[in-house]
C-alpha cells in the first residue's frame, strides 16, 4: 500500500485522496520502476528494471514502437514526445511519476465526467471511476484521445443568455456544483504534456 503522505503531497489536488488511492489500485503499480510494454493488445516480455537508468533505458528502446506505461501511475511514457531524447527521467521518480499521472487522469476523469452529463448522485461515483480507469487504460473514450483531448475543466463557452435560460443556468449551476464535490473542475490540474493534437469534446466550432 502507498503512503498516504506520499499521496498526499504529490497528488494532483484537484483528486480526492480516495479516487487517488482507487486510481493507482486499479490502474498503476506499488513499484516506482514498473514499465509496461505493449504491442497492439500484446503485453511484450520485458526484463525488469532494478535502477532507474535501466528503466529509462528500456523505455527508450520501445518509445515509437510500442506502447509504454511507467511508474506507480502506470504514465503514458510517450505523450508529447518526438523522440526518446526528450524523456523526462524523472518520470520514474515516485513523487513526480504521481504528480504527473494523477494530474493526467484528473483531466480523463474530467472527461468522463462530463460524457455522463455531470452527474450529480454519488451512485454514479464507481460508474465513473471504473470507465475513468478503463480510458487511462486505453487511452480512448468512445473512440476520443483521451490524453490529447480538450480538458472540460479548461473550456471557456459563452453563450447569450435570455430570461428563458435562467432557470436551466441555475439547475446547471448546482449540477456543476454538486460535480465540483465529486472532483474540482478548476484549471489548476492542468495537463503536464499540453503538446500534440487538441480535441474540442464540446462541439462546438473548431479550435484553430
Amino acid at each position: 500500500m502507498l503512503d498516504a503522505v506520499l499521496i498526499q503531497q504529490c497528488a494532483d489536488p484537484s483528486l480526492k485522496p480516495a479516487i487517488v488511492e482507487q486510481f493507482i489500485a486499479k490502474a498503476g503499480s506499488q513499484d516506482p520502476l514498473a514499465i509496461t510494454v505493449r504491442s497492439g493488445n500484446r503485453v511484450v516480455l520485458v526484463p525488469k528494471p532494478t535502477t532507474a537508468e535501466e528503466a529509462l533505458a528500456l523505455i527508450r528502446d520501445n518509445l515509437g514502437r510500442n506502447t509504454v506505461r511507467v511508474g506507480i501511475t502506470q504514465y503514458p511514457a510517450g505523450l508529447g514526445i518526438v523522440e526518446a531524447g526528450q524523456l523526462k527521467p524523472e518520470m520514474v521518480e515516485p513523487c513526480e511519476n504521481i504528480q504527473m499521472g494523477t494530474a493526467l487522469f484528473a483531466k480523463v476523469f474530467r472527461i468522463v465526467m462530463k460524457w455522463y452529463g455531470n452527474p450529480t448522485a454519488k451512485e454514479a461515483l464507481p460508474q465513473v471511476m471504473d470507465d475513468a480507469v478503463i480510458a487511462w487504460q486505453t487511452g480512448y473514450l468512445e473512440g476520443v484521445a483521451v490524453f490529447r483531448a480538450e480538458d472540460p475543466g479548461q473550456e471557456k463557452i459563452t453563450r447569450p443568455a435570455t430570461a428563458n435560460q435562467e432557470e436551466s443556468k441555475n439547475s446547471a449551476d448546482s449540477k456543476d456544483d454538486s460535480a465540483a464535490a465529486i472532483l474540482a473542475t478548476e484549471a489548476g490540474a492542468s495537463d503536464p504534456n499540453k503538446a500534440g493534437i487538441r480535441v474540442d469534446l464540446s462541439g462546438i466550432g473548431a479550435r484553430p
